[in-house]
């Protein structure tokens, strides 16, 4: 997931219309792109960096502000003893806290989106500090929120509503509220409960020290004679080699050596699914799922669903890996070649212009209001472009409601980091529509929708690239590097979707997670997800430990979400490309719609209800169309000796 979302509500605000300079073609081989990667931060052209003076002028200003809003809070305790007792002192209140969030977000997000930028700069880490302390002490000072809320019940709410017009845009948030009635705690049962989160983290963290630092990483030499420390970094760069032997000696050595420290591991991991169950249990829920999905009302069919429907439609997948098989010439598919490169290597870079004219371009269809957001964007500095001297890896986008999305790059000029352009646009203009239509408490999208608009956008640019890209070598890397993204969205998250589901069913059970029963269960699922029994690819027994090094495992029920994304997505791309206008407006005002509802009512009125089977079938018939079409550029390419 490469969105990020930072404090508060997702943001814009309009800047004026300028054209797009970028004018360079979309098929330039090997443009230089500029490398500033040991660069210091001061020293990067200003074009190429992302206008954070949008937020404050100076830092001078973010500390005057900063001291404003700290005066600001010393007003939230005499205002919170009788806030509820009239629609005029509630209104107050939540105008209070709305001004708040405005300004927490703004001064968290200038000192965070800074230290990204520059993380040895110890001023900026420092400031972010002083933030996130901020944050924590506003949360406690609003302890007495949802207590209050339910102590005034929905009946006097409702009054109040009528009484004072401006507490609409706050309708639906304190709604959700009073729908918590049944699972909320009295204020001091409450207090103490909140107190796990002291420890809440301890066997993620511990986890990940042990993974990412304290585990000795094992060495294997390559058929060449190369030597390889394997911390997963090294694992991560190697695990797709050309040589069958090195990926298959890489994987199988790497997970020997973790399986070494599986048990630790596995009481981590139970110590984890416990806290879950422990926090359903506190909340009266039947479940973990079930006390993970009611935040957001999504029904717990849903994930039963996106489970079952994979499980039906494992073959467009099979399919995707015999022709891999085929491209890599050999005899035995193994889990061992899931990474390796299918297609030959294309030496095709882009310029960062290139790839803002592709994006503009690959968007055309979404109509003149999204381009004119994308322009903004580009020509407003929105982007941080290329990789400094201590710069943060990665890509995100991140919403500032009363200014606009900021978009982190670290543009190198492949493919995939056009690719990554468009999805983290397609976040920002979800941020931006959002932000235009919605007051600032509805403007923030639940997770479960974020990665809608970012995989939509890719979608958008790989039909546009096999549109109009006329080297058919180039062609076939767009389709295999779209359909592998697609496996390890879908089907991947999926499989750890329902391994996650059985370790929450066992310790509910009364079970404890153990090494043993961790390995079969994963074995289990990876085998038939990848049809094992079927020929389709060899999972070997080394892979049963996999799941020792998945720290989303640690994030409660958060793995479907991806799958979910990508499929309705899918839906969503299939209906709006058929040249339905009406499924381009229902899908621009799903943008536009931010958090103003829950997500299951949002999609279907975009059109897509995901309680049914119609999106998931939707979805897989598409891979499959694309495996398809894969197939057919690998025939007319081997005919023409090309492969």
């Amino acid at each position: 997931m490469k969105t990020q979302q930072k404090f508060g509500r997702t943001i814009i605000v309009l800047a004026l219309f300028m054209p797009i300079l970028a004018n360079a073609q979309g098929n330039a081989v090997d443009k230089k792109v500029p490398d500033f990667s040991t660069t210091p931060r001061k020293d990067i052209p200003s074009e190429y960096t992302w206008k954070i003076e949008d937020i404050y002028p100076t830092a001078e200003a973010w500390r005057s502000e900063k001291a404003k809003t700290t005066s600001l809070l010393e007003t939230v305790a005499p205002m919170s003893k009788d806030w509820t007792s009239s629609a005029k002192n509630m209104l107050a209140m939540l105008e209070l806290s709305k001004e708040l969030n405005l300004k927490l977000s703004r001064l968290y997000s200038y000192a965070a989106l800074q230290s990204n930028m520059d993380m040895g700069n110890t001023d900026l880490q420092g400031q972010k500090g002083e933030m996130q302390s901020l944050m924590v002490k506003v949360g406690s000072m609003f302890a007495f929120f949802n207590d209050d809320v339910l102590k005034l019940g929905s009946d006097k709410f409702a009054s109040y509503l009528k009484q004072e017009p401006k507490l609409q845009p706050y309708r639906f948030g304190i709604e959700d509220v009073l729908r918590n009635k049944d699972h909320v705690l009295p204020t001091d049962e409450q207090k103490i409960v909140s107190l796990t989160g002291l420890f809440s983290q301890v066997s993620s963290d511990a986890s990940g020290m042990l993974n990412d630092l304290e585990m000795p990483a094992p060495e294997v030499t390559l058929s060449d004679g190369k030597k390889l420390k394997l911390n997963f970094a090294a694992y991560a760069m190697n695990r797709g080699l050309a040589k069958p032997e090195d990926r298959a000696l890489v994987m199988r050595t790497f997970y020997e050596n973790q399986k070494n420290y599986e048990n630790t591991l596995a009481t981590m991991l139970d110590g984890g699914m416990k806290h879950d169950y422990f926090a359903a249990q506190v909340g009266k829920f039947p479940d973990c799922l079930s006390a993970r999905l009611f935040s957001d009302n999504i029904p717990t069919d849903v994930y039963t669903m996106l489970i079952r429907e994979v499980h039906n439609n494992l073959a467009p997948m099979h399919r995707y890996l015999a022709l891999k098989k085929r491209l890599l010439k050999l005899d035995k598919y193994a889990y061992t070649d899931i990474y390796a490169s299918a297609v030959p290597s294309v030496k095709k870079t882009f310029t960062y212009d290139e790839a803002v004219k592709l994006t503009v371009d690959a968007m055309a269809p979404l109509g003149k209001d999204y381009t004119d957001g994308l322009t903004l964007a580009f020509n407003n500095r929105w982007v941080d472009i290329y990789p400094n001297k201590g710069k943060e890896t990665g890509a995100y986008s991140s919403g500032i409601y009363d200014v606009h999305p900021f978009v982190k790059m670290n543009f190198n000029g492949s493919y995939n980091n056009v690719s990554t352009l468009a999805h983290e646009l397609g976040h920002s203009m979800h941020s931006y529509f959002s932000a235009k239509a919605q007051h600032f408490v509805n403007a923030n999208y639940a997770t479960f929708i974020a990665e809608i608009a970012s995989t939509f956008n890719e979608q958008m640019l790989v039909n546009y690239m096999l549109k109009n890209e006329k080297d058919d070598l180039f062609k076939l890397y767009l389709l295999d590097n779209y359909l592998e993204g697609a496996r390890a969205t879908v089907y991947r998250q999926t499989l750890f979707a329902e391994f996650e589901l059985a370790m929450h069913q066992r310790v509910e059970s009364g079970n404890s997670l153990t090494a043993e029963w961790l390995d079969q269960k994963y074995l289990e699922l990876t085998r038939m997800y990848y049809g094992h029994d079927k020929g389709v690819c060899d999972v070997g027994d080394f892979i049963q430990c996999e799941w020792s090094r998945i720290p989303h495992f640690y994030m409660n029920y958060y793995v479907f979400q991806y799958s979910t994304g990508m499929i309705a997505s899918l839906a969503l791309n299939n209906m709006v490309m058929s040249a339905d206008n009406m499924a381009l407006r229902r899908y621009l005002d799903l943008l536009k719609a931010g958090g103003s509802d829950y997500p299951i009512t949002l999609l279907k009125n975009a059109g897509v209800d995901m309680t049914t089977e119609g999106p998931y079938r939707a979805a897989f018939k598409r891979f499959d169309e694309l495996v398809g079409e894969m197939e057919k550029l690998v025939d007319k390419l081997q005919k023409e000796g090309k492969l």
